[in-house]
């Protein structure tokens, strides 16, 4: 009788977990690093052909989706610069004065607001707590004709008064919100050390709270920024005068519906406006990270 069993071939090594799971990673890794590319490249595109179109004449604008330039027009830059009375600096200094107000009077009037939130003990206080977290739900269609109206009889409608002076009143509950979330992270002993040598709440906030809210600070700022500087609806309301206009107002009046439209200098221009909140974001990207990162951390 023979033996079956010498008949039958030898199995092969069952594979370790550990190579598979290497593999696996190696196969994971450039399918995933493809993939974040074309998501980036998708998101980018746009800012890319406003790069491009703005380079381009207006008879070959809308011509093309694509990215290719021929016959590289600079002239639209030039153009669209000295395109109204006043040169395009004047709105991108407008815009710069109002952003730093609104960041001036969010970073002051939020942290403290922020401080009485997650520090203070007075009455009633979650319910205040409940109604400001409300007004972050509340649309601005809904308050800007009160709101206009009060400015009307103040005499700040066409000046920047009613884009500067509601950031120090702590109107922007969402940056409230996150100072809130931020400053219970810091633990209470710190505060009943300084209490211990004889410091009150304004030193303590000032000199133990704020130095260490810098993440959030910065995020606040970096939010204002970019939110006050792209703003238009807001804008278009209150100012009425060509020569208070902001960026985003000097752009629009580059589109005339009852003339062609120079699209080359619109595109141009937009760019010149996107350099600002480009670089800002650089600049905090750090910041903004590590604020949003640790917001509501313990």
């Amino acid at each position: 009788m023979t033996d079956r069993t010498a008949a039958v071939p030898p199995s092969l090594p069952a594979p370790r977990p550990h190579a598979i799971r290497r593999l696996r990673r190696a196969v994971r890794a450039p399918l995933k690093h493809c993939l974040l590319a074309l998501c980036a490249l998708t998101m980018l595109y746009p800012v890319l052909w406003m790069v491009v179109s703005s380079l381009r004449p207006n008879s070959q604008i809308f011509r093309s989706a694509g990215l290719a330039i021929t016959h590289p027009r600079f002239e639209n830059y030039s153009n669209g610069w000295n395109a109204f009375s006043q040169p395009f600096s004047h709105y991108m200094i407008n815009s710069a004065i109002v952003v730093t107000g609104a960041i001036l009077g969010n970073l002051l009037a939020c942290s403290l607001a922020a401080y009485a939130f997650a520090r203070l003990e007075f009455k009633a206080k979650r319910v205040w707590f409940a109604i400001m977290l409300v007004t972050i739900m509340l649309p601005v269609h809904v308050i800007i004709v009160p709101q206009y109206v009060l400015y009307s009889e103040l005499g700040w409608v066409n000046t920047f008064l009613p884009l500067i002076v509601p950031k120090f009143l702590a109107t922007d509950a969402f940056f409230i919100f996150l100072m809130v979330q931020f400053i219970r992270g810091i633990p209470r002993e710190i505060d009943e050390a300084a209490r211990i040598d004889g410091a009150g709440h304004a030193r303590i906030f000032f000199h133990v709270i704020l130095p260490l809210m810098v993440p959030a600070l910065a995020t606040t700022a970096i939010f204002t920024f970019i939110w006050t500087w792209n703003d238009f609806y807001t804008q278009l309301i209150y100012l009425t005068d060509p020569d208070m206009y902001t960026t985003p107002l000097a752009l629009r009046t580059f589109v005339d519906q009852q003339s062609a439209t120079d699209w080359g200098s619109v595109f141009a221009m937009s760019v010149v406006s996107l350099v600002p909140v480009f670089l800002v974001f650089l600049a905090g990207q750090r910041f903004l990270l590590r604020g949003i990162a640790t917001t509501g951390g313990k």
